[in-house]
């Protein structure tokens, strides 16, 4: 993941953590048996720097916060600021594992009992069987076959009471977001995540951040090595710290749930998120719209200007948006859009088979619409009073796709890039019957969308010049479907 936010602040508490423990005012203190299976074990340390809220009648004033990695270490002595502890407690998931624990150890007992003694049972079966060798070595090929079964029979019912329990012990997690609404993780995620998900540093500080009502200003993580630490009375320390943004495998599963925003960049001046679809890009009106991509990105980083947004995604596109921090940089970034030196791509799931239809591989489309005045915010086509609007696109395949109700019915997918940037342009390059006359799939205006469906349409590419820097910027998002 790219660091949410600013490192430096957060990096300099750090050191003086770090410098704590080698003149011992702070220690390091494992409250869990390390593990037989290693005997060196690294944390990682985390820091944030926050600003406090008026409410707190502390305002202007910043508030540190400290933290460890897993659930079995923490810091006491001397401390720069508040230690923070684990969402959940060992007691809590000693608990939740507790329905299950004591049959799963039984079952890998008896795994492992049959897999030691596969097969020198097998052989006394046999001999005892006695009669012809044919029969005995049949006999004792059948008897191994068995035993196979039985092993794999068992390892499947101990991976079914071993996820029941992850989940009891996943269910307990419950972050409170940016806005201070309370999520659990179960409920935000698809799957069983990774073990330990919810216990690295950055969910805990964001966490507590966010519960208390504190602004994140800064935050940054960095390695301990718990064995270095105990046994040599040293830290494992580079002159220069070396800092690790959150994770990828754990944090970047529940991270963005929990600050409100997917960021793939962010300095000074600009920001990069990749948009979820179903929320607005900027704030619409009356108070029910007002939750979009550009006040969020204000709650997160309160020095942003009144107005960062730059271009914007229809409500149900995901994908790539950049914003502006500064006055400056929203102006630059403005005159590259406007002078076309911008470069974007979009994945779409057309409903159809192009090809059945005459349509080429690659091609470039000039469509002429404006709005419905009867009938907003829908396009209509107008060749005399439309603004124009130029699409290139190419077909990329042919592939399945699965609607809600578990049908299977063939769609073409495509890549966009747009030479212009109309209201609705792609949706309707793909559903106007002056385009390809197939809308694309979930799309509530130009199309159909079935309950829990959404518009399959994703901004995949984004290039542009960095508004200070000048250095050429690319990313790109996988399609998420």
């Amino acid at each position: 993941m790219f660091p949410p936010f600013d490192e430096s602040k957060a990096a300099r508490v750090l050191s003086s953590v770090l410098s704590g423990l080698e003149n011992n005012s702070i220690e390091l203190i494992r409250e869990a048996k390390l593990s037989d299976e290693r005997d060196t074990s690294v944390v990682m340390l985390g820091a944030m720097v926050c600003a406090a809220s008026p409410i707190q009648k502390k305002a202007g004033k910043e508030v540190l916060l400290l933290t460890l990695s897993g659930i079995s270490c923490r810091l006491k002595g001397n401390l720069p600021g508040i230690f923070v502890e684990s969402i959940v407690s060992q007691n809590q998931i000693l608990k939740a594992l507790e329905k299950n624990d004591r049959e799963i150890h039984e079952l890998t007992d008896r795994i492992k009992a049959l897999e030691a003694g596969e097969f020198s049972d097998t052989a006394d079966e046999a001999d005892r069987a006695g009669g012809a060798p044919a029969d005995a070595e049949l006999k004792k090929l059948n008897a191994a076959e068995d035993i196979k079964s039985e092993i794999k029979a068992l390892k499947k019912h101990r991976t079914v009471l071993c996820d029941e329990s992850l989940r009891n012990v996943f269910n307990e997690y419950v972050f409170t977001r940016f806005d201070g609404r309370q999520i659990r993780m179960m409920d935000i995620l698809k799957k069983l995540p990774p073990t330990g998900t919810g216990d690295c540093c950055a969910p805990k500080l964001l966490n507590y951040a966010f519960r208390n009502g504190l602004t994140p200003l800064s935050m940054a993580e960095t390695k301990l090595n718990f064995t270095l630490i105990n046994k040599k009375g040293k830290i494992d320390r580079c002159k220069n710290l070396p800092l690790i943004p959150p994770c990828d495998i754990r944090c970047q599963l529940i991270l963005p749930h929990i600050l409100g925003l997917e960021i793939l960049y962010r300095d000074e001046y600009i920001i990069v998120v990749n948009k979820q679809s179903g929320l607005l890009s900027v704030p619409g009106r009356g108070p029910e719209k007002q939750d979009c991509i550009v006040n969020r990105v204000r709650r997160l980083f309160p020095a942003c200007i009144e107005q960062p947004s730059v271009h914007r995604l229809d409500m149900e596109t995901s994908g790539l948006l950049v914003l502006a921090f500064t006055k400056e940089a929203h102006r630059e970034l403005n005159r590259q859009f406007e002078n076309k030196e911008v470069s974007k791509k979009y994945s779409a799931l057309i409903d159809g088979v192009l090809a059945k239809k005459g349509i080429a591989p690659h091609g470039t489309m000039e469509l002429f619409f404006r709005v419905d005045l009867d009938n907003r915010p829908h396009q209509i086509w107008d060749r005399q009073y439309g603004k124009n609007a130029v699409t290139e696109w190419k077909i990329e395949n042919v592939e399945y796709y699965t609607a809600p109700d578990k049908k299977r019915r063939p769609v073409t997918r495509v890549t966009f890039i747009p030479h212009t940037g109309r209201t609705h342009q792609l949706r309707l390059a793909a559903a106007d019957s002056h385009g390809f006359g197939c809308p694309i799939i979930g799309d509530s205006l130009y199309g159909k969308c079935e309950e829990g469906e959404r518009l399959l349409l994703h901004a995949t590419d984004l290039t542009f010049t960095h508004p200070v820097t000048q250095k050429k910027m690319s990313f790109h998002s996988e399609s998420p479907f």
